[in-house]
C-alpha cells in the first residue's frame, strides 16, 4: 500500500521510497524491503520511477511500494564544504606576515591592515582545550602589538562560547558578513547573458597591484607596505579594472587556489553604478579563473548590503554562511 504522502503530486520532488523486493526474503522471514532515494520522474499507470543520485532510474509496479516521503534537496557540495576549509582556501590569496596554527586555529597578524589577515581564524573548534586556545590567541597579539580578534561563524559554538568568556563584537556599527558561493561555469553563463545589454567597456588586467588601486583608501595608503604584501603574494590572482577618462570606475580582484576562485574588492563607483560595470568586472574575472582550472567561485558582502546581495543572488550565488570580528576583553588594569 503507497504512502499517502506519495503519489502523481511529488513528481520532480526529491524523494525517499521503501518498496518490497519480489521473490526475496528479509531477515525477520518476511518480505525484503529496500529503500530507493532519488527524484520522482513519473507516477502513472501504476508505475514509478525514480532517478537515483547515481544516475540510474529505477522503476517498480506503486503496489510495492510500502512507505515514503518527500525529503528535502540534497545540498550542493559547495555547500557540503566547511566554513573553516573555505577560510584557508581564502588564505590562499591573502598573505599574512606573521602565521602560527593554535591547534586547528591559525593566528595571523599583519600590522592591522584587514581583519582576515590580522585575526586568529577559529571557523572551527580549536582541537585543544578552549580556554588555552585563548591564552595562546592573547599571547600571540600580545608578542605583536596588537589587538586580540577573532574571525568566529556566527552562531558556531566557538562564536558562543568566546562570548561567554567576554569577546564581543570588534565592529558593533557593521552588519554581519555573509560568505557565498557558486559554480564559476553558472556565473559565467549568467553574467554573460546579462552582458547582451551592455556596451563594449575597456576592462584592463594586471598580475599585481595596479597603480592608483588604492587611491582614496586612507586606511591603506596608511599601511600601504602591509597591503601589498598581502595582495601581491606567491600565489595565482588577477586584478581587473574599468577605466574610464583615466579615472578607475570599477575594479576587482582574484585569486586561485586548489580549483577555487576567491572575488575580493569588487567595487563600483557611485556615479558609475546601474551601468553593468559590476558584471564587465567579473566576467574578467571568472573567466581568468576558468583559465586557471577553477570550477567554484566565493565571495563576501556585508549582509545589509542590499544591491549587492541582489546582484550576487542573481548570478547564482548562495550563502554558506555569515561571520564576524570578536574582540578579546579588555586586560585588567595593574
Amino acid at each position: 500500500m503507497a504512502s499517502s504522502a506519495l503519489g502523481p503530486h511529488v513528481v520532480g520532488q526529491r524523494v525517499v521510497v521503501r518498496r518490497v523486493v519480489p521473490g526475496e526474503t528479509g531477515p525477520s522471514g518476511g518480505p525484503a524491503l529496500t529503500d530507493v532515494l532519488g527524484v520522482c520522474e513519473s507516477w502513472a499507470d501504476g508505475m514509478v520511477s525514480v532517478r537515483r543520485e547515481s544516475g540510474d532510474l529505477v522503476t517498480f509496479p506503486v503496489a510495492l511500494v510500502v512507505s515514503g516521503k518527500p525529503v528535502p534537496p540534497r545540498p550542493s557540495a559547495r555547500l557540503r564544504i566547511g566554513a573553516h576549509e573555505i577560510h584557508l582556501r581564502a588564505m590562499e590569496g591573502l598573505r599574512s606576515r606573521h602565521v602560527e596554527p593554535l591547534g586547528d586555529w591559525v593566528l595571523r597578524a599583519t600590522g592591522g591592515s584587514t581583519g582576515r589577515t590580522n585575526s586568529v581564524l577559529a571557523t572551527v573548534d580549536p582541537g585543544i582545550d578552549l580556554d588555552d586556545a585563548v591564552a595562546g590567541t592573547l599571547d600571540f597579539y600580545d608578542r605583536h602589538d596588537q589587538p586580540a580578534l577573532a574571525q568566529v561563524v556566527v552562531g558556531a559554538d566557538v562564536h558562543l562560547a568566546l562570548e561567554h568568556r567576554g569577546w564581543t563584537r570588534a565592529r558593533p556599527d557593521e552588519a554581519d558578513v555573509d560568505v557565498l558561493v557558486a559554480s564559476v561555469a553558472q556565473v559565467r553563463r549568467q553574467v554573460r547573458r546579462r552582458l547582451g545589454t551592455v556596451g563594449p567597456q575597456p576592462v584592463r588586467l594586471a598580475d599585481s597591484l595596479p597603480d592608483g588601486w588604492l587611491v582614496g583608501n586612507d586606511k591603506a595608503q596608511a599601511n600601504l607596505d602591509n597591503v601589498r604584501f598581502t595582495l601581491d603574494g606567491p600565489f595565482l590572482r588577477q586584478y581587473a579594472e574599468v577605466v574610464l577618462d583615466g579615472q578607475q570606475v570599477a575594479r576587482g580582484r582574484a585569486s586561485y587556489a586548489r580549483d577555487w576562485a576567491v572575488v575580493t574588492d569588487l567595487m563600483v563607483q557611485p556615479e558609475h553604478r546601474r551601468q553593468g560595470l559590476a558584471l564587465v568586472v567579473m566576467d574578467a574575472l571568472l573567466g581568468w579563473a576558468a583559465e586557471q582550472g577553477a570550477t567554484t567561485v566565493s565571495l563576501q558582502v556585508i549582509s545589509d548590503n542590499h544591491r549587492a546581495t541582489t546582484l550576487y543572488d542573481s548570478l547564482g550565488f548562495e550563502r554558506h554562511h555569515q561571520y564576524r570580528y570578536l574582540a578579546a576583553p579588555a586586560a585588567p588594569s595593574r
